[in-house]
């Protein structure tokens, strides 16, 4: 879907502009995306594999749930709305634990220059993985690593396979950091 997104400049802020999500990433616009972590009090991360349909990044395992904030939406309004579309999961904005803003700046063979803010939060998964619904367009698998494999796979980033992108592995870092802390 090309839905209408708000653009962003080099610091995050908002410029008042919009423009489909085709365009922005066409012409290289920041841009805001929500992203949100699920972990387990069993001190499990939940993954999903990416679309093999995905124009970026098709079948990485990566980011429990993504997704671009709609123009004129906030970003916690994103983060509800991406749960329940992609893993069909109602969450509330109390569930949601914002962690940071990340800068993403990279160009893909594709031609897509994709230069986002992801929007980070943590949220307790408090279901069961059985009773959520991958969304077939976004979502090809979902999954639960324990903590130990998580930050395995993040230190052999570049040999795991097909798991998280390379050059985010700070990130990554950070997202273990944090869900460490929210089970302690």
């Amino acid at each position: 879907m090309d839905e209408y997104i708000d653009i962003a400049n080099k610091d995050g802020k908002l410029t008042g502009e919009s423009e489909l999500k085709s365009v922005i990433h066409e012409k290289g616009y920041y841009h805001h995306t929500a992203h949100i972590w699920f972990y387990t009090s069993n001190g499990e991360v939940l993954l999903s594999q990416r679309s093999a349909n995905k124009l970026i990044c098709p079948l990485i395992w990566d980011v429990s749930v993504a997704g671009h904030i709609d123009a004129g939406e906030t970003v916690e309004h994103a983060a509800i709305r991406e749960t329940k579309e992609e893993i069909g999961l109602s969450i509330s904005e109390n569930d949601l634990h914002k962690i940071g803003v990340f800068k993403c700046f990279q160009s893909y063979k594709s031609g897509i220059k994709d230069n986002e803010f992801h929007n980070t939060f943590i949220v307790k998964l408090q279901v069961p993985i059985s009773q959520l619904t991958p969304q077939p367009e976004e979502v090809e698998a979902l999954k639960l690593v324990s903590l130990q494999k998580f930050e395995s796979l993040i230190n052999n980033i570049k040999n795991n396979g097909n798991h998280f992108v390379p050059s985010n592995k700070s990130y990554y870092q950070f997202i273990l950091q944090n869900i460490k802390s929210h089970l302690k």
